[in-house]
């Protein structure tokens, strides 16, 4: 006997899991501001960092492009999250964001060795750099992100994909204002090894933050428990369920970054309401522990000493 919330689930989908999925409806016009005044800033960091020999604004500016692939490919999973599944992709296009968050972390990592790199060549062997400039730009980019991260504030309380925005967008603006504070030490006290310095502290941060991301792309593309979900609790919560018996065969996993799914086998005891079970575990889930896709086979302890994935070891 198999148990199947799709009604439930596909509900679910539309209306959101935390509200993800509103946030091409509500917070479309956000995305398409943030990202073109952060393309915008990016071009003159680039133009301005070269002509002022500042290695501390390109750096800024690898982690800008970086945030505006964030925003994009935010964007562009929660409007694929909405996709209806088809007969090839059956869940949908939700992994989209798990590729999406994967090469955003390679693509800030493999820029950022390369400033890095520079920056340590420099340090070694110092090019003067012009402080004003350096200032006036960084200045603008504390207005740039600042206004950015205020657009996502609204939701950054109940959208997952939102706050991220909104994190991303107000820790540029504090990086905007090492840099600026660089550029202003640098025309004191005429030390142009500052500039480098700060842009190895910017590559520290950008890695310190880009980890995180990689290594939950990384578990997710490999069908990992989600962070914020452990599987014993989950376990121990469907164990004690009334006239469930044992529970073998459990898999949780990410839909993408969003979504959680799960698939179990419930052994019930002599008697069990195993259909009041099925009509009420895809609501108890859901709440508990947000896991919005649950397919259950319920069993009698006569077919579950036959089930072929019963022993721990298979999967």
């Amino acid at each position: 006997m198999s148990g199947d919330d799709h009604t439930h689930n596909h509900d679910d989908h539309h209306h959101g899991i935390g509200g993800h999925s509103h946030a091409p409806v509500s917070f479309g016009r956000a995305f398409a501001i943030g990202i073109a005044l952060n393309t915008i800033y990016i071009l003159a960091e680039v133009f301005y960092g070269v002509a002022a020999h500042s290695l501390a604004l390109l750096a800024d500016a690898g982690h800008n492009l970086g945030d505006v692939v964030s925003l994009g490919a935010a964007w562009l999973a929660a409007f694929l999250v909405r996709r209806a599944p088809t007969s090839r992709y059956t869940y949908g296009l939700g992994a989209a964001s798990i590729l999406a968050a994967l090469g955003n972390a390679v693509l800030l990592l493999i820029v950022t060795g390369g400033i890095a790199w520079e920056a340590i060549r420099r340090l070694i062997t110092p090019e003067p750099a012009a402080g004003m400039t350096i200032m006036v730009v960084s200045a603008i980019g504390i207005a740039v992100n600042g206004v950015t991260a205020l657009l996502f504030a609204a939701g950054r309380k109940d959208d997952l994909n939102i706050k991220g925005a909104f994190m991303h967008m107000a820790s540029d603006a504090v990086l905007a204002l090492g840099v600026l504070i660089a550029g202003g030490l640098i025309l004191l006290t005429g030390w142009q090894w500052l500039d480098p310095a700060v842009s190895l502290v910017v590559s520290v941060a950008i890695v310190i933050g880009t980890w995180s991301l990689l290594r939950d792309a990384v578990n997710l593309s490999l069908n990992a428990v989600p962070s914020g979900i452990e599987q014993a609790k989950v376990e121990s919560f469907l164990g004690e369920i009334t006239g469930v018996n044992e529970v073998h065969d459990l898999h949780i996993w990410g839909l993408g970054t969003t979504e959680t799914a799960l698939t179990a086998h419930l052994v019930l005891v002599d008697g069990a309401d195993g259909e009041g079970l099925l009509r009420r575990l895809p609501t108890a889930l859901k709440e508990r522990f947000k896991i919005g896709h649950c397919t259950v086979q319920l069993e009698t302890p006569e077919t579950a000493r036959i089930c072929a994935v019963r022993p721990a070891h298979v999967v």
